[in-house]
């Protein structure tokens, strides 16, 4: 996927990400302040909105893709999570410096120095129920099939399957979250009463990944079973 494909494909996510804005919201007036439904909202239209600045000639580079995505989503809005989203993509832009094509096997780095920069500027890991205890399952079963099959990096009906198992893996991380205690963030302050409450964090990584999938294949897949927060 070089560059132009990869701009089509975050604006078309993008703008599927953001039906999810209500969903996010009404997790996170449970465990957070409820601004992360905005947050992703206004991150995705100041990302499609960068995109549609950037100049087409010469072609940029992925790295600058993903920077002018980091950018953009940082400045829509003042919030820790946007930071932390923002502070990832710059992260990942930085393991595309020299690529041309993002393959499978570039989303895998990207993804996990995502994590890394989300883990190390959050002081959390996984299992604290943040964000991370959605994104590292999907980035290891990713990492698996790629172990399991090198031409999932150049096949891209393999690489879709390869998606497919990361977001079931992801899924099945975010119902998960449910049993744990919040550790971060203003969820910690709830303390115990933040067990039996699903990570919104979580979900939205879940939800993005989801929104991946759809505009890559220009159907809507189905979502993963996660109910809401009762």
């Amino acid at each position: 996927m070089r560059s132009r494909e990869l701009i089509r494909q975050i604006k078309a996510s993008m703008s599927l990400l953001i039906e999810s804005s209500d969903e996010l919201r009404d997790l996170d007036q449970v465990l957070g302040d409820g601004d992360l439904g905005i947050t992703i909202s206004a991150g995705a239209r100041a990302v499609i909105e960068a995109l549609d600045a950037m100049p087409t000639e010469p072609e940029p580079v992925p790295s600058d893709v993903a920077r002018a995505c980091a950018r953009a989503f940082a400045n829509a809005n003042p919030s820790t999570m946007a930071a932390l989203v923002a502070g990832g993509l710059l992260a990942g832009s930085k393991v595309w410096v020299g690529c041309e094509d993002v393959t499978a096997a570039e989303a895998e780095a990207f993804i996990r120095a995502a994590a890394n920069s989300i883990s190390h500027r959050g002081k959390s890991q996984v299992g604290d129920k943040t964000i991370l205890d959605a994104m590292v399952p999907a980035v290891d079963s990713l990492a698996d099939s790629l172990a399991a099959n090198p031409q999932v990096a150049t096949d891209s009906d393999l690489a879709l399957g390869a998606l497919e198992s990361a977001i079931s893996s992801s899924a099945a991380a975010v119902v998960a979250t449910r049993d744990l205690q919040s550790q971060r963030g203003r969820a910690s302050w709830l303390q115990d009463r933040s067990i039996g409450l699903q990570d919104p964090g979580a979900t939205a990584f879940l939800r993005a990944l989801e929104a991946w999938r759809d505009a890559a294949t220009g159907e809507r897949g189905p979502r993963a079973a996660v109910v809401g927060n009762l």
